[in-house]
């Protein structure tokens, strides 16, 4: 291994591979058992297809298959309108690449980002901690476990606050529209965000309109909405409504 390489951060892909292993594993299964008794060739298809589709998409998030979780990710800074000067706070930082990706794009900005980091997730304060120190930005990013529907911050405490697809996760909230004005709660009058989730779930967010002008009620000055699906680096496979059909971008100004 070459001494002199860069150690690359960690952030990991959207896609788990339990979701690729799991299905095929089972379509191997029905296929032995084919053998015995040919119908059961069948239920190999049935399962082969997601093995087939899960892997196709965990490839074009990776870095080597386009990149694409990390150009959907960078929507979210593309459509926060904030000059960098201030705190920004990164809400469900995950393992920190809004967090880490804010730092860099802005030199004077200091940044928390927030998370639960759950068992369920491959996620940890310290793989955030390795990938900000990977990335030059140690000094600049702090990191605290906390829960997005009780953000441990005084009102207006930020000067721009983001998130990607983390308000509909958020278990101790039953109502997800909780948790975008617990987030804004913690932006200053005149700051900024950008939060990505996916708000085109009616059955979570009901309808787009309706949640827009709920958001307008709490004296919001702008708030407007991105389909990100609409983005024509996406592949079409992957607009799929349970890929990232349903996924968009709630940006504006306090």
């Amino acid at each position: 291994m070459d001494k002199h390489r860069k150690e690359e951060p960690n952030y990991g892909n959207w896609v788990s591979v339990k979701l690729i292993y799991m299905p095929g594993m089972i379509a191997l299964l029905f296929l032995g058992l084919s053998i015995l008794l040919p119908v059961l060739i069948l239920g190999a298809a049935i399962f082969f297809l997601p093995c087939v589709y899960f892997a196709y998409a965990w490839y074009r998030f990776s870095p080597r298959g386009g990149n694409i979780q990390a150009r959907i990710q960078d929507l979210v800074l593309d459509y926060l309108d904030w000059d960098g000067e201030g705190k920004a706070l990164d809400i469900g930082c995950g393992n920190a690449p809004l967090a880490i990706g804010i730092a860099k794009k802005y030199p004077n900005a200091e940044v928390i980002g927030i998370d639960y980091w759950g068992r369920g997730w491959e996620y940890s304060k310290g793989l955030c901690e390795m990938n900000a120190e990977i990335e030059g930005v140690p000094n600049r990013v702090t990191f605290e476990k906390a829960s997005a529907s009780a953000l441990p911050f005084a009102d207006e405490a930020f000067d721009a606050a983001v998130s990607n697809l983390v308000f509909h996760e958020v278990r101790s909230s039953r109502d997800k529209k909780d948790v975008i004005k617990e987030a804004l709660r913690v932006v200053r009058k005149g700051g900024t965000f950008a939060f990505q989730d996916l708000f085109l779930w009616k059955r979570v967010y009901g309808e787009l309109d309706d949640l827009l002008a709920m958001i307008r009620s709490w004296g919001i000055e702008r708030v407007e909405f991105v389909n990100t699906s609409d983005s024509e680096f996406i592949p079409r496979a992957l607009k799929l409504p349970f890929m990232v059909g349903t996924v968009g971008i709630l940006h504006g100004r306090e």
